[in-house]
């Protein structure tokens, strides 16, 4: 949790600040207990699939904080290849799937994911991560009736952060309670604390091992709070800063850091350590990034097309 703060904070700096980084910034500043959570529920095969504040869930399945801050630099050893940027954020090695820019088009992708382990019958498990906003686009019902239909080993989170781009859900739907969505298709669903990584874990675990165990898909909406805009250039005129100032005394990491001091899990001595070694890290991912080669103009067109007659077949 701590290295996905550090790492988002510095990589805004060198946005905002430095314009060392380009495009549009999503920063997942506050949501680190879920990204947590999900990470110590699941096993390394499963896969995670997200819209574009995807930093911190790239970090947590195991991308290097070297070649995601590559890739916000836009550089060739970025886990895309320099080609994806801050949203687009991508690694098969670690069964990461994007960072998607399209609002919602992971919720169909990720049941397509699911019905891929499903067709191969391995017991891997997809996690399709979206927002509060992305649960307005009509691709979620239609996953959600075929997920359900095939009984797809997928786990649908709702990371509900409360205003999508800037608008709360009380002006978008007559239905504010997200995890009420799966009723209609007799999908299993549950209302998480996204503030609490150990209240992450308890439920995303029992949702995972349903999936595991053929028992179908699952909703979870996880209520959290982004400290940050919608993006770095969102003026964040529809909250007060009473609200933020209101869930910062909420913030994750000063609840777990609490936790572990008070049951005497480690000392604070054991965790500024962490700290320090996380603060090496990220500025050496600075240094990796500010480093490294700027793509060739020959890779412009890889990975992009398929030829057309290239022998397509399912075996």
């Amino acid at each position: 949790m701590q290295l996905i703060r550090q790492f988002e904070l510095i990589a805004e700096e060198k946005y905002k600040m430095e314009g060392k980084i380009r495009g549009f910034f999503h920063a997942y500043v506050g949501q680190e207990a879920i990204a947590a959570g999900c990470m110590t529920a699941t096993r390394s095969s499963d896969l995670f699939i997200t819209a574009y504040r995807d930093h911190g869930l790239a970090i947590a399945k195991g991308v290097s904080v070297n070649s995601c801050m590559a890739e916000l630099y836009g550089k060739a050893t970025g886990c895309a290849k320099g080609k994806g940027g801050s949203m687009h954020l991508f690694s098969k090695i670690n069964n990461f799937y994007g960072g998607n820019g399209i609002v919602g088009a992971q919720i169909g992708t990720g049941a397509g994911l699911a019905f891929a382990e499903k067709y191969r019958d391995t017991d891997n498990v997809v996690v399709a991560f979206f927002g509060d906003g992305a649960a307005r686009q009509g691709i979620l019902h239609e996953s959600f009736n075929l997920a359900m239909l095939w009984k797809l080993p997928v786990v649908f989170i709702c990371e509900n952060n409360n205003y999508a781009m800037g608008t709360s859900i009380q002006r978008t739907s007559n239905v504010i309670d997200i995890y009420k969505l799966a009723d209609s298709y007799e999908m299993p669903a549950d209302i998480i604390d996204g503030m609490s990584a150990e209240a992450v874990h308890t439920g995303v675990i029992r949702a995972v091992n349903r999936a595991r165990e053929k028992g179908g898909p699952t909703l979870l909406e996880i209520k959290t709070y982004r400290y940050k805009g919608h993006s770095v250039s969102d003026p964040q005129k529809y909250r007060s800063k009473d609200e933020v100032d209101e869930y910062r005394s909420k913030d994750p990491i000063q609840q777990i850091t609490q936790t572990i001091l008070a049951e005497g899990y480690a000392t604070q001595e054991f965790l500024d350590s962490i700290n320090n070694r996380v603060d090496k890290m990220v500025a050496a991912s600075v240094q990796f990034a500010e480093e490294s080669p700027w793509p060739d103009d020959s890779e412009v067109l890889k990975n992009v097309y398929v030829d057309a007659n290239y022998p397509f077949i399912i075996d």
